[in-house]
């Protein structure tokens, strides 16, 4: 069997704002303190990710040696933003038990709440915070998937979109796991129990209402800063508000 293509690119909304990152900065930095402490869970450090990595993946794209990469530049600049939450305004409202009924807001914003788990939370490598939405920032996002699929330019992936912040992900501990099983394929993802940890950030806050202000295509790999941080290289973005 043929390797898996990997990816180059992805279409994003960036979650480190002017008028998030302090708040997000403070939650980050409480949360790596309590699990990385060993009177704690005794997590590795590199497990958690940098604020500056952190967003909403909404595709993910190959383009090797960039080709391609002109097109979707070019399809990212021509979407209005505006013109996709109007449509998302004046579409048929969604009935959700307790709010009932009404035309979905024309501006959006992002509340991350709780700790989930991509694998049983037992033996988790990823663990990531869900947006709290009630329908409009879940639609645009699909609206905009929907844009680069129609146009051949997202690998392919038919499962339905889920919208996560990746805070912790334990294939950036070097020197971790080992081959297990005996099959001779490699070191294995470091995996850790982490019921204890989802149990205590189940109702954390990470950002509350912080507007989505831009939609970018940003390159695999997040490259070090000075700092200390980490960021995405963008491809190119556009603003929603």
């Amino acid at each position: 069997m043929p390797p898996k293509p990997i990816p180059t690119h992805f279409l994003c909304i960036p979650l480190v704002t002017a008028t998030s990152r302090q708040q997000l900065g403070a939650s980050l930095s409480s949360f790596r303190a309590d699990v990385t402490s060993l009177e704690s869970f005794g997590v590795p450090d590199q497990a958690i990710r940098p604020i500056g990595t952190l967003h909403l993946t909404l595709g993910v794209m190959r383009f090797p040696e960039d080709e391609g990469l002109e097109k979707a530049v070019a399809l990212l600049r021509s979407i209005i933003p505006r013109q996709l939450l109007a449509d998302i305004a004046v579409s048929p409202p969604a009935v959700e038990e307790g709010n009932g009924t009404g035309p979905l807001p024309s501006t959006l914003s992002v509340t991350l709440k709780g700790l989930h788990s991509m694998q049983s939370p037992a033996k988790a490598s990823v663990l990531y915070a869900p947006p709290v939405d009630s329908g409009s920032l879940t639609k645009f996002c699909e609206k905009l998937r929907s844009v680069f699929q129609d146009a051949g330019l997202m690998m392919e992936d038919n499962r339905p979109l889920l919208l996560h912040a990746t805070i912790l992900n334990t294939i950036y501990v070097k020197g971790k796991g080992a081959s297990r099983g005996g099959k001779g394929k490699g070191r294995e993802r470091l995996t850790i129990d982490a019921r204890q940890i989802l149990d205590r950030y189940d109702d954390y806050v990470w950002i509350e209402n912080s507007p989505v202000e831009k939609v970018a295509i940003c390159k695999m790999g997040a490259k070090k800063q000075e700092n200390g941080d980490e960021i995405y290289e963008v491809e190119a973005e556009i603003d929603v508000v």
